[in-house]
């Protein structure tokens, strides 16, 4: 019996559940001494304080506007699509308010007067424009420079000997050359369109130097040069009205063909190369089907 009962002891410590120990947590916040009212009162002034905080800081950049440039928009061009090419009409128009407007500060350096034929002028018109022009060549046999009316191998004229004089004639800002000026900027002919026509006055709050002008467009909203455009500044030779928009839309297709000659080249390339890669694939499928179909079809059997 006493084996019996020491057995049952030990069977019951045993299965004894093993004890846990709680200690109880500390509380190092002190918002949980709080009551339920101080919490809410002090959750609504939090909140009360971040929103005056942002309703500050908002105003606050709404009146220093110049340091928040727009975005220029997206507009549809004849020349974007896979299919369409530049509309050559506009790109003589673009050149008149380039050659009448844009070329008393900017220059061309890469663009020579042959680059117009069969573009927008044909060959005696373009000899013609080149011929009003005045090159500086030589030496001659006494080794002087001397004037001749230009060719068209002749690049197009700078307005100014040197940056020095060019920054000079426009309070120390040198007019940037135009020949790629559509692909060096973000946003190419949308940014031009969106430049010439975005000239306003300043918001409130945005104080201009003077000899600056306000664009929103431009970056920092100070730019060095007017507005140039304006109803009627040029007279097209086809009879087109010359409002603000259609001059500063035709340069910027002027500046953007300008930029690629090749454009409209290169799509056709583009296209018939598509074209003979078509039936090229064709026959590749056909002789492919041809040679491997004897492969694909036949059977080979064993001998036991």
């Amino acid at each position: 019996m006493a084996a019996l009962r020491n057995s049952a002891v030990y069977c019951r410590i045993l299965i004894r559940p093993n004890s846990v120990t709680l200690t109880p947590r500390a509380n190092m916040s002190a918002f949980s001494k709080f009551t339920r009212g101080k919490k809410l009162l002090l959750s609504t002034l939090g909140v009360l304080t971040a929103g005056g905080v942002g309703l500050v800081t908002a105003l606050e950049m709404s009146v220093k506007a110049e340091d928040v440039d727009l975005h220029t928009p997206k507009y549809t061009w004849n020349h974007t699509g896979m299919l369409q090419t530049f509309d050559h009409r506009s790109i003589r128009r673009g050149f008149q308010v380039y050659k009448q407007v844009c070329a008393a500060c900017h220059s061309m350096d890469y663009l020579a007067f042959r680059n117009l034929v069969g573009v927008c002028y044909n060959e005696a018109e373009a000899r013609l424009l080149a011929e009003d022009v005045q090159i500086e060549d030589g030496p001659d046999d006494e080794g002087n420079m001397f004037q001749r009316p230009g060719k068209l191998s002749d690049y197009f004229p700078k307005p100014y000997a040197n940056d020095e004089a060019a920054r000079a004639a426009n309070n120390g800002a040198l007019p940037p050359d135009l020949s790629y000026i559509a692909l060096a900027r973000h946003g190419g002919e949308d940014y031009i369109f969106s430049l010439l026509t975005g000239y306003c006055d300043p918001p409130a709050g945005v104080e201009i130097r003077e000899g600056l002008h306000y664009n929103p467009y431009f970056p920092g909203g100070s730019i060095g040069m007017a507005q140039q455009l304006y109803d009627s500044a040029v007279e097209y030779d086809d009879g087109t009205h010359a409002s603000m928009s259609q001059m500063a839309k035709d340069v910027s297709v002027f500046l953007r063909w300008a930029a690629e000659p090749e454009f409209d080249q290169r799509k056709r390339m583009g296209l018939k190369a598509l074209m003979i890669l078509g039936m090229l694939t064709g026959v590749a499928y056909y002789l492919k089907r041809h040679k491997w179909s004897v492969l694909k079809s036949r059977k080979i059997a064993y001998r036991a």
